[in-house]
């Protein structure tokens, strides 16, 4: 009779993933994951294969479910501008709270692994390509119904923000000042028109 799993999958991916989350990668040891997750090592081994693994299934998770979804559900109600600063306002929102300004578990991971390991520096790429995607479908949507500037090159604008959306969320977990991030945001609308 096969092992059968005593907990649940989904639960423990997503408990794993806020834990690398909020420590990065590093940070986050073999006994951090067993305290956040409430499965024995052996159990995380035997499912996950190993700590790299876990992660890498984490950071797809997030990818997938947070980053992927929060940009189809923008794109789908609001109008361009709206919802650009809205994605840049979903992060702003975290300084409000205490100990809550993770940034983007994406952007983190960058930072401490994409320049030493191919396979997430592909996971962080492809995800950046299609946020830079997002931006130029907003851009483009908002020049075509007049409420941004058409002569503005598109692809360059979203290039443009792109950029400033990653430098914000570097901004967030040093420095998370409200008056810096509202103005990285409004400078990306500013340039819009």
């Amino acid at each position: 009779m096969p092992w059968e799993k005593r907990f649940d999958v989904g639960e423990t991916l997503t408990r794993a993933m806020h834990a690398f989350w909020t420590r990065g990668y590093e940070a986050t040891s073999m006994q951090d994951l067993v305290a956040a997750t409430g499965v024995n090592r052996a159990s995380l081994y035997a499912t996950y294969g190993d700590k790299r693994e876990l992660f890498l299934a984490a950071l797809r998770k997030y990818d997938g479910e947070v980053r992927g979804h929060t940009l189809q559900e923008l794109a789908r109600v609001h109008a361009p501008a709206d919802a650009i600063g809205a994605l840049f306002d979903k992060f702003i929102a975290q300084t409000a709270v205490p100990g809550q300004n993770w940034g983007c578990f994406l952007i983190n991971t960058a930072l401490e692994l994409a320049a030493h390991d191919a396979e997430i520096a592909e996971l962080v790429n492809a995800a950046q390509d299609d946020i830079e995607a997002f931006f130029l479908a907003m851009i483009r949507k908002g020049q075509a119904s007049g409420a941004f500037n058409r002569e503005r090159d598109a692809a360059l604008l979203a290039h443009q923000a792109l950029a400033s959306l990653l430098g914000m969320l570097v901004m967030i977990r040093s420095r998370p000042e409200r008056k810096y991030l509202d103005a990285v945001r409004d400078g990306v609308l500013r340039s819009l028109g």
